[in-house]
């Protein structure tokens, strides 16, 4: 006998075992009232609710850029960005490499709410505010709309910020520049698969990594031959070779590397023919990634792909280097940005929902948690506006030049390193709410540890810092000098400039300590920079922390003397 086949409708009279009051009819078989459950943090702005951010607007001279940002901040914090997030991320991109008749197309299908987020960032003009605004502080304005996007939506920020630092490769040749920057300044977005110059607004690709050489670009395989018909600025080749990463296929135009008779050299391709046809590239399959999952990320072939050399030939890896330097500025500004989403998310669980008779961000030990996230978070933010800045300043400045050298990889590394640790933490004080693909904090745990990989994992990222110091010893001068303007009288500050002193001018024969020293060197940076512009409950907190060896290896060790009340309550949405 079945035994599931009594009659269980809300009609059935009591039967065995059964009280009289399990006959009376349920409402919908609800079985409780839905209670001390946070619910979603929307429809606030990312900007105006970011005490921190604001404040760092002002000190780096962009407080211009307000309006826009605010503007920003608004659409960021809203239901429908979050919506289309989930949405994007859930309908992941396909790839179509022929159409219905049998002709090849090599083309990525994506959801429209893909497409929506992708205008909207574009028309915020986060890719090119840094290089069309001429008053101060455009390229901390560019990177607070960057930290502020990659909040909302982290997989259309790669085409983003692949889009702005093309410009830095491209100026190495001022007659591509002048025919391409014009296009690549546009706002706005244009999903269209058609020739660049046919398009509203057009993005920018870049196509290195080769799978026998991953992160050691001269081992590069892709050859190039000069074109038999010469046409545009400069001289077309054509192309042949093969490349394991190449995030975003669909954009317009791209940067790539193939050897030349003179060695290793920089070409920039268009992504279709002005006849309308799709360039010689076939893509041969989507990379099925842990996270970033909105984003097509793919492998690809170039048969005789038609392009034009950019720069000097066999100079191309320091041509494209120009471009990942940019890159990797933003990758420490969207780590950033990303810890501050999912700090955000943990004060607003742990401040709506109760335990123990309180609410959960009151009770101590949650208390010392969150204060140390938001003191971890804003030390980040500082650190990679300043870094911004410096892009401002170092036409013109040879110390704010050398000071980005060597501080940039070194915020890359450290950013990205942060950035899974935070995540867990935060996505930890949620329980098993926070694990739950329903909740954002499941995409963040997914996004955390992708830009610590791209353009180069944390090994090549400390060994570029290296390089810097080899070749313009001049660097460490500048790093010291930034950290010692905010030293006073802090001791504990005073001893690590010390200290990193002595390490770095030793680094290039002590290479193995270069881990240690960039993480010191970040510290540094990070206390000095809190002491200048940050409340004394924040670079108190991070000074003893991080500095003095006074705390455990979690987050929520900070000392009990730490105003843990003032911290959270600065870094909470307002």
């Amino acid at each position: 006998m079945n035994m599931y086949s009594e009659d269980l409708s809300d009609n059935a009279a009591p039967g065995a075992g059964q009280s009289s009051v399990d006959s009376v009819p349920a409402r919908d078989h609800e079985t409780h009232e839905v209670l001390n459950q946070a619910g979603d943090l929307v429809n606030y702005n990312a900007f105006s609710s970011d005490t921190a951010l604001t404040e760092a607007i002002d000190v780096f001279a962009a407080q211009w850029a307000s309006p826009k940002l605010r503007a920003c901040g608004e659409l960021v914090g809203s239901e429908r960005v979050q919506h289309l997030a989930r949405t994007a991320n859930r309908n992941e991109p396909e790839l179509r490499t022929h159409d219905r008749f049998g002709h090849r197309i090599d083309q990525v299908e994506f959801h429209p709410a893909y497409h929506e987020l992708m205008d909207m960032v574009f028309s915020s003009e986060t890719h090119s505010l840094a290089w069309t605004e001429k008053q101060a502080g455009g390229h901390v304005a560019r990177a607070a709309l960057s930290y502020l996007w990659n909040q909302g939506e982290n997989g259309i920020c790669c085409p983003m910020g692949m889009t702005f630092a093309s410009v830095g490769a491209l100026r190495h040749d001022p007659a591509l520049a002048a025919e391409w920057e014009p296009l690549i300044m546009r706002a706005g977005y244009d999903s269209r698969p058609l020739p660049a110059r046919d398009k509203r607004a057009i993005t920018v690709g870049m196509a290195m990594t080769e799978k026998q050489g991953g992160s050691d670009l001269r081992k590069t395989q892709t050859t190039a031959r000069p074109a038999s018909n010469r046409t545009g600025s400069g001289a077309d080749y054509l192309l042949t070779g093969h490349k394991w990463f190449f995030s975003v296929p669909m954009s317009d135009v791209f940067l790539t590397l193939a050897q030349t008779e003179n060695g290793v050299s920089c070409f920039l391709a268009p992504g279709w023919l002005p006849d309308g046809r799709r360039n010689n590239l076939r893509i041969q399959r989507l990379k099925e990634k842990c996270g970033n999952r909105s984003n097509a990320s793919s492998e690809v072939e170039f048969h005789d792909l038609h392009a034009v050399m950019v720069g000097e030939e066999g100079r191309g890896i320091r041509t494209i280097i120009e471009m990942a330097h940019f890159t990797r500025l933003d990758f420490a500004v969207g780590s950033s940005g990303l810890m501050r989403q999912a700090l955000i998310q943990a004060l607003h669980h742990t401040s709506a929902r109760s335990s123990f008779g309180e609410r959960i961000v009151d009770q101590p030990v949650m208390a010392n948690v969150a204060a140390d996230l938001a003191v971890e978070s804003e030390a980040q933010m500082w650190l990679s506006m300043r870094l911004a800045q410096t892009l401002d300043h170092q036409d013109h400045s040879e110390s704010e030049r050398l000071l980005s050298r060597i501080a940039t990889p070194m915020a890359k590394y450290w950013s990205c390193k942060q950035a899974p640790m935070f995540v867990v933490e935060a996505l930890e004080c949620h329980g098993g709410n926070g694990f739950i693909e329903d909740h954002m904090m499941a995409r963040l745990y997914r996004e955390a540890p992708l830009n610590g990989i791209w353009e180069g994992t944390g090994n090549i990222i400390c060994l570029d810092v290296v390089r810097a110091v080899q070749r313009e010893p001049e660097t460490v001068d500048a790093v010291l000098h930034e950290i010692r303007a905010g030293l006073g009288d802090d001791p504990q500050l005073a001893t690590c400039a010390d200290n990193l002193e002595a390490r770095l001018r030793r680094l290039p024969d002590h290479q193995g300590e270069a881990r240690h020293t960039v993480e010191m060197m970040a510290h540094a940076l990070q206390g000095s920079l809190l002491r200048r512009y940050a409340p004394a409950a924040i670079s108190d907190a991070f000074l003893s922390s991080r500095l003095t060896g006074h705390c455990g290896r979690a987050f929520g060790t900070l000392s009990e003397q730490v105003d843990t009340r003032a911290i959270i309550e600065r870094a909470s949405v307002q």
